[in-house]
């Protein structure tokens, strides 16, 4: 098959560090980033602005920020929760600064998870992020949205497709730059997967380009990304190694590995532009910065 390359978010200074036990130094987090630009990734997600007792790994992140390789290449992507997280996004292009080039925001598809993860039902969600999204607009900063939990809640269950639908609707009346959907506990299966991407699509009709974000928590991450790309999904969330997990989802482990997507999409023929070799020696790298090994399989075969 040689299919239509990807986009590989790479979300591993983020997501991939935000639930490690350990605080990981802010010169650690930049070699790493240093590496993953290194290896082609071009869109990472660097930092998110949340409070730092609930998620201390992220309370240098304006340090992060202000240290970035200033690669016109790259795009750097910075989450954000709610209003006062995208003032704080804002603050780090003042002064001719840089700063991020993108937020990211999320809304939960769950009333009980977005209660413990972000103190929002999901009513509160959508509002509080269309407001997010258009004050970035009124400033000129480019927002995209991620729908979290989209297939199942730590909580209560399955997620019914019409609740992610819903959703998907009243974000893109905000027109973000792309509407993800996230399988943020790990349990659904690729039969699930092309399903509800392929009503996202139709709901879509093309006019917001579509993003993956996978755990591998049941081992289903990698044929998850495989069905989102025969539904049409270009653009997903990895993470170098595997690392990641969210801190408000019970037994939630990691993202799906960079390597293990990239592997998978060139068995295919379909480009990644990432060099699979080069990101796995930084997975080498960072494993002794951990002091353990990454859960990428690839990267553990090599």
């Amino acid at each position: 098959m040689n299919g239509e390359g990807i986009e590989l978010v790479e979300v591993g200074p983020r997501d991939g560090l935000q639930n490690e036990p350990e605080i990981i130094p802010t010169a650690a987090k930049l070699e790493l980033i240093t590496r993953m630009i290194g290896y082609g990734a071009r869109r990472l997600e660097v930092a998110s602005f949340v409070h730092p007792q609930r998620v201390p790994q992220m309370a240098d992140a304006e340090s992060v920020i202000a240290a970035l390789p200033d690669d016109p290449a790259c795009t750097y992507i910075g989450l954000v929760l709610n209003k006062r997280g995208v003032l704080r996004a804002l603050a780090t292009r003042e002064g001719g600064r840089r700063g991020v080039d993108q937020i990211g925001c999320v809304v939960v598809a769950s009333d009980t998870f977005g209660q413990k993860n972000q103190g929002q039902t999901i009513a509160e969600g959508i509002a509080e992020t269309r407001a997010m999204l258009r004050l970035a607009r009124a400033e000129g900063l480019s927002a995209q949205v991620t729908i979290s939990a989209a297939f199942g809640c730590p909580f209560e269950g399955a997620v019914p497709h019409e609740t992610v639908l819903a959703i998907a609707e009243e974000l893109a009346s905000e027109a973000p730059a792309e509407i993800a959907l996230a399988d943020t506990i790990g349990v659904a299966g690729p039969s699930d997967v092309g399903e509800l991407f392929g009503k996202l699509s139709t709901l879509l009709k093309g006019s917001i380009p579509m993003r993956a974000h996978f755990h591998n928590t049941r081992g289903t991450g990698i044929a998850n990304a495989w069905e989102a790309y025969r539904a049409g999904v270009r653009i997903f969330d990895a993470s170098l190694g595997g690392l990641g997990g969210c801190p408000f989802a019970p037994r939630a482990t990691g993202n799906i590995a960079t390597e293990d997507l990239v592997y998978m999409m060139a068995r295919a023929r379909i480009a990644t532009g990432i060099d699979l070799d080069a990101a796995i020696a930084a997975n080498k790298w960072f494993a002794g910065v951990l002091g353990r090994e990454l859960p990428s399989a690839v990267a553990r075969a090599a």
